[in-house]
């Protein structure tokens, strides 16, 4: 959903963001990405509310949204990310390359 009153695009992230799922997330996210790149929206906000599992392979897709939306001047945020999520983000350094928000 693109919302220009706001500027960004909401994004929903998989309950699993594994190997098994990271192939067709990545590319919903690079599409979703070109979408708010045409609605000249300035952030998306990828919904973490249903993700209950996550793993290297997804915060890889999640790391390469994010490098790519950068790069065109577009934000990513990342929505209710559950402690496990905050966690791997931690463990792994990341956290410093999204913002939160509850």
């Amino acid at each position: 959903m693109l919302s220009s009153e706001h500027q960004h695009a909401t994004l929903a992230a998989p309950a699993r963001l594994v190997a098994d799922t990271r192939l067709e997330f990545r590319h919903a996210s690079l599409e979703h990405l070109e979408r708010t790149l045409k609605a000249n929206a300035t952030r998306i906000v990828v919904d973490l509310t249903g993700t209950v599992e996550i793993d290297a392979s997804g915060l890889g897709v999640l790391v390469l949204l994010q490098k790519r939306a950068r790069e065109r001047m577009v934000a990513v945020r990342l929505r209710r990310a559950s402690l496990g999520v905050q966690q791997m983000l931690e463990l792994t350094k990341l956290e410093y390359l999204f913002e939160l928000e509850d």
